[in-house]
């Protein structure tokens, strides 16, 4: 089975610019590539995209579940391979540089209930579900190298116990922590942290990200017993869902085969050849299940085979045959 290049190519331009590079291996300064590019920044959805998040941070957050959260769709942007200098992403990075917490990590306005532990008041305030995917997007962006982005890696990345992420939220949330044991792992939590460090080659081989991966994997392998934080590994976690937003195959799967030193745990392997299994015979996938926020991208129906979903699963089949990013 191969991936389906010509039928990825003729796609929308953010899938077209994506297969050149993640699947094709063409650089950049390619005259396909520059043009696929082109537009992809020219596409009518990305643009309104990029226009919604010129407003960061948007909504007070309800539900970091929500795939219509402004940092999911901050993370989509990012991997379509949207970049700081771009038109109109200078505006949103300063809207998020501009709230950053004492302790590094960048906030979003959240309002948590005095039941659950919270405030109950809109506050600036970050979780580790969240401040993160905010690392990542900054990173992706081109923006590693930033004293404010450093901060807020570091101190997250420190927040590791022997058994992986906590469920951890700034001091503005108080008591609140989600539904599950204090010392049990977050899964999400693990999965954000993890996401975020893959993309910073010095800490992709550092001792938490070792850490946080044996811990989703060893979750996996115990899935019928152990559910933390009412985070499942069954039926519903392996139906195929873009885009990647929260916890399920797909999602750990592409940010745990970004790590080459597990390109051999028979653990992830396991993950690995379910998803293959879905594939059809043309080496095309059909999604199982859809987040209702993005009904009008060509990943929002279930009828036919979707280009990005496509795109996702075969970038991942194709790092852990190659061990590369």
């Amino acid at each position: 089975m191969n991936a389906p290049i010509d039928w990825l190519l003729e796609g929308e331009p953010w899938i077209q610019y994506r297969t050149r590079l993640d699947l094709l291996g063409q650089s950049e300064e390619a005259p396909q590539v520059k043009s696929a590019r082109n537009s992809m920044l020219a596409n009518a959805q990305v643009q309104n995209l990029v226009a919604e998040l010129s407003g960061w941070p948007g909504t007070v957050i309800s539900s970091h579940k929500s795939a219509s959260q402004p940092f999911h769709k901050l993370t989509f942007i990012a991997d379509l391979g949207i970049k700081a200098d771009d038109p109109g992403v200078d505006t949103i990075v300063a809207h998020v540089l501009k709230h950053q917490s004492a302790e590094g990590p960048f906030q979003l306005p959240m309002n948590i209930p005095v039941r659950y532990g919270g405030m109950g008041e809109d506050q600036w305030a970050w979780a580790l579900c969240d401040a993160p995917l905010i690392v990542y997007a900054l990173v992706k962006f081109g923006l590693a190298n930033e004293r404010a982005v450093q901060a807020a890696t570091k101190y997250l990345a420190g927040l590791v116990r022997d058994n992986g992420w906590p469920c951890a939220v700034s001091k503005e949330l108080g008591k609140f922590r989600g539904p599950g044991r204090k010392d049990d792992p977050c899964p999400f939590a693990n999965l954000a942290m993890l996401k975020a460090l893959s993309e910073i080659e010095a800490l992709r081989d550092s001792p938490a990200c070792h850490i946080g991966a044996d811990t989703l994997l060893t979750l996996w392998s115990e899935s019928t017993t152990r559910h933390p934080y009412m985070f499942y590994m069954g039926t519903d976690f392996r139906k195929l869902k873009v885009p990647l937003v929260w916890y399920d195959l797909m999602h750990v799967l592409d940010v745990l085969s970004r790590f080459s030193w597990l390109k051999e745990d028979t653990r992830l392997l396991d993950m690995l050849e379910i998803l293959k299994s879905k594939a059809d015979q043309q080496g095309r996938f059909t999604l199982e299940s859809i987040w209702t926020a993005w009904k009008d991208w060509e990943f929002g129906q279930k009828k036919e085979p979707s280009r990005w979903l496509t795109l996702t699963a075969w970038r991942i089949i194709s790092r852990m045959e190659t061990g590369s990013m």
